[in-house]
């Protein structure tokens, strides 16, 4: 699977961005998306994940109830909504894919996007 993330950018505290990501190639509802983050000189961070259905998500508890995780497998996207935007939010964050919920670690995925850089001044 190829993803595709876009939607980032300079918003100020408080504001909204949402992130999308465009999957190509094997079957998109056959894999579990997630959002994680990165930040220079730290590990990747996981943000949020959703299962292919749409049901079931799940969240990092510093973007709950701040943070959407969604997907359209009519069209091959998942997307991150984000609300209440934070200066500590601000990092590159990446989409990705797997084909297991709860089985590997929340950040164990093996198939990466590029990532869309969001800036979040204060």
């Amino acid at each position: 699977v190829q993803l595709q993330a876009s939607g980032g950018g300079l918003v100020h505290a408080g504001g909204s961005l949402r992130l999308s990501c465009a999957a190509s190639g094997r079957t998109f509802s056959s894999y579990v998306m997630g959002w994680l983050r990165q930040t220079p000189g730290k590990e990747r961070e996981f943000v949020a994940a959703v299962d292919w259905s749409g049901v079931r998500t799940d969240y990092a508890d510093s973007v709950k109830g701040r943070f959407t995780i969604s997907r359209d497998n009519a069209k091959n996207t998942v997307y991150l909504q984000m609300n209440s935007l934070k200066p500590e939010d601000t990092a590159v964050y990446y989409c990705a894919a797997r084909n297991d919920w709860g089985v590997r670690g929340r950040g164990q995925y093996p198939y990466w996007g590029q990532g869309t850089l969001v800036t979040v001044s204060s």
